[in-house]
């Protein structure tokens, strides 16, 4: 996937890639089945694309799929160096 990708956007292309092929999908029938283009997917997984999916895309694809769009996401919060200025909100009572 292109260097350009957050972590969390390779994260998350890298785990429907691994659903997919586990359940033996290729990439141009998963791409007509959420009535994108043939070589949408393989556009997504390809290192040297800069495509990537949005939260339709992984909704629909979760259908497709038989799982949950939560199966994509990491149990953590994935953030690298350049977001280090994020900090948690404590709640104040």
């Amino acid at each position: 996937m292109h260097d350009s990708l957050d972590e969390i956007e390779r994260y998350v292309i890298s785990r429907v890639k691994e659903i997919r092929e586990s359940k033996k999908i290729t990439q141009e029938e998963l791409s007509l089945s959420i009535g994108k283009n043939i070589g949408f997917i393989s556009q997504v997984e390809a290192p040297s694309k800069k495509a990537k999916y949005n939260v339709i895309h992984l909704n629909l694809i979760a259908k497709v799929l038989g799982c949950s769009p939560k199966d994509f996401w990491p149990e953590v919060s994935i953030l690298e160096k350049k977001y280090d200025f994020v900090k948690e909100i404590k709640a104040t009572n």
